[in-house]
């Protein structure tokens, strides 16, 4: 469906940040932020998906995001590409904590291991990013960040339980640093999204049978794509939001 979207002009010259920004929702919030004419850098470990990115911005006519290969994974990494990134586009103001994996895995099969990797893939990076880019956003008088969750916990998914356990986090984290930087006028807030429509997604686990299962779980009977969560990230670092903090944003269709 197509429509006349918002533009905000808060959103103009600030400067973001934005992890797993090279493909499915991490992509789309990368665009529409160059489109609302903010400084844009983002990380992913995927390069060529990436210069995809960087292109289809420059072909837009917006100013080219600032990519960087990184793993969320290793935090030094993460943090030098904060670092980085804002001298690159301007301390950062607008965080977007994006990055995350939803890899299936059998309860009996997770070891201690690979249940801390993912969550450092899913849940570790999002608080280490928001203490990199705190002092930034103190500096500049506030900020806002977006942190990603899951509906798939709320909606009681199987199947892979060391992803919903860290989503689940997400949202106490949310609200505990909600607390914490709300004095310095950072609001943090936590997007949830429902079945997105990525190029992963379709490929993985869409099927005839999982589709007419989701549109009966859903109120609203079309498919999620990706710019419906960016709108939301959007409006979430824009001054239109600006007593909005400590909360989840479900864009789900009515599903949970």
């Amino acid at each position: 469906m197509s429509g006349d979207f918002a533009v905000y002009p808060s959103l103009r010259g600030k400067s973001v940040f934005v992890t797993g920004g090279g493909s499915g929702i991490g992509a789309s919030i990368v665009l529409h932020f160059a489109a609302q004419g903010a400084r844009v850098a983002f990380v992913d470990v995927d390069d060529a998906a990436s210069a995809r990115v960087v292109a289809a911005a420059e072909a837009a006519g917006h100013p080219a995001p600032f990519f960087q290969h990184c793993d969320v994974r290793d935090i030094g990494a993460l943090q030098s590409a904060i670092a980085a990134a804002a001298d690159r586009v301007g301390p950062i103001t607008v965080l977007v904590n994006n990055a995350a994996r939803d890899d299936r895995h059998k309860f009996e099969d997770v070891t201690p291991d690979y249940w801390d990797e993912r969550q450092a893939v899913n849940l570790r990076h999002q608080f280490f990013a928001i203490q990199a880019v705190a002092p930034m956003m103190r500096a500049a008088g506030g900020g806002s960040i977006v942190n990603f969750g899951s509906v798939s916990w709320r909606t009681h998914q199987g199947g892979m339980p060391a992803y919903t356990t860290a989503k689940a986090a997400v949202e106490g984290l949310t609200r505990g640093m909600a607390r914490d930087l709300g004095p310095n006028r950072i609001r943090v807030n936590c997007v949830i999204p429902g079945w997105v429509m990525t190029e992963r997604q379709i490929a993985l686990w869409l099927t005839p049978e999982t589709e007419a299962e989701l549109m009966r779980n859903q109120c609203l009977p079309e498919k999620l794509a990706p710019d419906d969560l960016a709108r939301m990230v959007l409006w979430l670092a824009a001054d239109d939001s600006r007593m909005c903090t400590a909360h989840c944003w479900v864009v789900d269709a009515g599903r949970s």
